[in-house]
């Protein structure tokens, strides 16, 4: 199977469920959709527990959305904010803009 195969059959697999449920939880399918995000975008360089430290970048389970907004969009932090790394090696990942919200529900669902 093509590496690329992985991330798109998850996506669909999410797609579907989500789909699937009427009466399915909002949020739920919300964070559900932040999690495939996570792991296709977010697994390199930060742990596959997002409470876990990952072997560029911290742990980000709990960010909030304006460090969410911030980091992956500009690679900056808000300000006032003290990073647990303080490192620029996180590229911008403008592309993931509208996806920030699913992201933020699953980060705040992964919090222990």
């Amino acid at each position: 199977m093509q590496k690329w195969m992985v991330p798109v059959a998850a996506i669909a697999a999410s797609a579907l469920l989500a789909c699937g449920e009427k009466d399915a939880d909002p949020q739920a399918a919300l964070a559900a959709r932040g999690g495939v995000v996570y792991d296709t975008n977010c697994t390199a360089c930060h742990a596959r527990e997002p409470g876990q430290k990952g072997p560029v970048g911290p742990a980000i389970a709990g960010a909030s959305l304006e460090l969410l907004q911030h980091k992956v969009l500009r690679n900056e932090y808000p300000p006032g904010y003290v990073p647990k790394r303080d490192t620029k090696a996180m590229v911008p990942l403008v592309h993931l803009e509208k996806e920030l919200p699913a992201l933020h529900a699953f980060l705040q669902k992964a919090t222990p």
